[in-house]
C-alpha cells in the first residue's frame, strides 16, 4: 500500500514594502511522504519570497516534469519556473528553456553541487538563484507541524 501526501494548513502573512505585497494567505501544501521537514520549508519559502496570484506548487517529487512551484499565465504558458534543492544542470536547462523565468532556491550543503552545477547554467540569462543559510532552516523545519503559521 502506498503511503498518502500529508496535507499541511499554512497560514503566511506576506509584507513585502518593496513589491506593494501585502497578504494574509491561507494554503494547504501537501507533504509527500519522503520529503523532508527541510524541503517543504524551503517550498513554503520560495512560495513567500517569489509571491505572485497565480503561483502554485507543482507535483514536484512525484511528478519529475513539474518543478516545486511554477507561475503560468491565462493561456497555460509558464511563466515562471521554481525549483528547490540542488537540481542538476540538465534540470535547470529545461526549466529555463520552458519558461520565460527561472528560480532556484537552494539548501542543504552545496558546496560541491555548486562547483559542478553552477558553472554549467552560468549563461542562463533567465535563471536566478537564491541559498538558505542552514541554521535557520533547520530551525524552521523542527518546528513544522501539520498546522503552520509563519
Amino acid at each position: 500500500m502506498a503511503l498518502q501526501s500529508i496535507p499541511c494548513k499554512v497560514l503566511l502573512n506576506l509584507t513585502d514594502t518593496d513589491r506593494g505585497v501585502y497578504e494574509n494567505l491561507r494554503l494547504t501544501v501537501a507533504r509527500h511522504p519522503s520529503e523532508t521537514g527541510q524541503r517543504l520549508a524551503a517550498r513554503i519559502l520560495a512560495y513567500a519570497l517569489w509571491y505572485q496570484e497565480r503561483l502554485a506548487f507543482g507535483r514536484g517529487l512525484s511528478e519529475v516534469d513539474e518543478p516545486a512551484l511554477w507561475q503560468k499565465s491565462l493561456d497555460d504558458r509558464i511563466e515562471h519556473w521554481i525549483d528547490v534543492g540542488q537540481p542538476d544542470a540538465e534540470r535547470l536547462t529545461t526549466g529555463s528553456r520552458r519558461a520565460e523565468r527561472c528560480s532556484l532556491l537552494v539548501y542543504g550543503n552545496n558546496r560541491v553541487w555548486a562547483g559542478k552545477v553552477v558553472p554549467t547554467v552560468a549563461q542562463l540569462s533567465n535563471l536566478s538563484i537564491a541559498v538558505l543559510p542552514q541554521a535557520p532552516l533547520d530551525a524552521l523545519a523542527g518546528e513544522l507541524g501539520r498546522s503552520i503559521d509563519w
